[in-house]
């Protein structure tokens, strides 16, 4: 019907309005936009070169390369989408790449100290040696090779790279200066005194190897002096041809002593002064391997690792065996206090107790009173504490024994004695 009102729909809620369709409230009146520049077009990006097209050949060739990261891009591009369809060259990738990751590898390159123990141990429990090295002869056999092994790839920049050897003489400490070669040379000439106590050539004195020495020089037996005479009797001064005469001498002591039987070992060497057995002579001379290794070592920056536990031990044993005697000899040179008990029968006098701690450590018992006495813990009146690498630093006088890093307990003048004892045991 044309006058008919229309009936309106349900009311919506107010969360149904449309707000943005409701009429604003007046404003003041929209600013014209202003105009926009128009924007530059970007300019089409260059096509990008496919990857060249190489033979098979030429990318057989480039694996190597490409296993090393030493391609370029395009080159890279090209070996890979080729390896996705060629199996042959797949493999040999893979196996390319894998070789690198050994050449990268993260572990030190230092030789470790038990290796040629075990290399050989390996190999000598497959088939045994016919002539086994004696046991108080492997520290001297495996300091020698050790060192060795540290020359071989040296320059002759570093045969002449200064070294500064340090020992204590009475209450100080005196160094000498000399070289790579001259080390080497020092060390070839007091194993001579094994050499000679052996039978063997002398190469320091003029025999087998010995070019660098007047023919037939005599060298005292006291170390230092042996090695002062060497030094000022060269020709020239030493050179890296002093490593071969050097390593054939350590290599003839150790064939000696294999096959001369048990009864060598307690052969009598002299250094002059004193003397030793022969299995404690090669201990000292293993030692003093070792100690000058690391001055060559430091010498031309390179890390040098202690020996084997075993073998250090051995070598620590050995200075404390002959500490009493040291002792015994400072207070005859007026150095250390006398002796304080009568050593009887009954009555071993006192002791020191020797605490070394760390690898190839141990306790030992110092005689204070006697070099012929034997150390009881009953009669301990002072107790040392060092670890094993710094006794060996003090023992061969490359540390003072007032700056040794030492615990102490007991009796001060007996410990200061002891201490300074054992520095004494050090030498050129």
């Amino acid at each position: 019907m044309r006058g008919a009102r229309r009936i309106p729909g349900p009311r919506a809620a107010a969360d149904d309005f449309d707000l943005d369709a409701l009429p604003m409230a007046p404003g003041p009146p929209a600013r014209e936009p202003a105009a926009r520049e128009p924007e530059p077009e970007s300019p089409t990006a260059p096509p990008q070169p496919a990857a060249p097209v190489l033979p098979h050949g030429v990318l057989k060739a480039l694996l190597g390369a490409w296993a090393l990261a030493a391609c370029s891009a395009e080159e890279t591009e090209a070996v890979e989408a080729h390896l996705t369809g060629c199996t042959a060259c797949a493999d040999e990738a893979l196996r390319l790449r894998d070789a690198v990751g050994l050449l990268h590898t993260d572990r030190s390159l230092d030789l470790d100290p038990l290796l040629r123990s075990r290399v050989l141990e390996g190999c000598l429990s497959r088939r045994p040696a016919t002539i086994p090295v004696p046991g108080w002869a492997v520290p001297y056999d495996a300091e020698t090779a050790r060192l060795d092994a540290l020359l071989r790839d040296f320059g002759s920049s570093e045969w002449h790279a200064p070294v500064r050897l340090r020992w204590f003489e009475g209450e100080r400490q005196v160094n000498r200066k000399t070289t790579v070669a001259g080390v080497i040379g020092h060390l070839m000439t007091v194993d001579g005194l094994v050499s000679t106590a052996l039978g063997l050539d002398d190469p320091a004195a003029g025999g087998r190897g010995g070019s660098d020495t007047a023919a037939g020089s005599e060298l005292p037996l006291s170390p230092a002096p042996r090695t002062e005479t060497y030094w000022s009797a060269a020709r020239r001064p030493p050179t890296r041809a002093v490593r071969e005469p050097w390593r054939d001498q350590s290599h003839a002591l150790i064939r000696t002593v294999s096959f001369a039987g048990r009864g060598v070992a307690e052969r009598s060497v002299s250094y002059g002064d004193f003397a030793l057995p022969l299995q404690d002579a090669l201990l000292d001379r293993a030692f003093e391997c070792w100690v000058h290794g690391g001055d060559i070592a430091d010498a031309v920056d390179y890390p040098y690792e202690a020996p084997s536990a075993a073998h250090l031990h051995r070598m620590i044993d050995l200075a404390a065996r002959l500490l009493p005697a040291a002792l015994a000899g400072r207070r005859r040179a007026g150095l250390a206090a006398p002796a304080r008990h009568l050593v009887t029968a009954g009555s071993p006098g006192r002791s020191l107790h020797l605490e070394i701690e760390g690898s190839g450590g141990g306790n030992w018992y110092i005689a204070l009173d006697s070099p012929a006495a034997l150390g009881s813990p009953d009669q301990a009146v002072a107790q040392v504490a060092l670890d094993s690498t710094e006794f060996c630093r003090l023992i061969a006088g490359h540390v003072s024994p007032v700056d040794a890093a030492a615990g102490q307990e007991g009796d001060r003048e007996a410990i200061g004695d002891v201490l300074f004892a054992a520095a004494s045991l050090s030498r050129l």
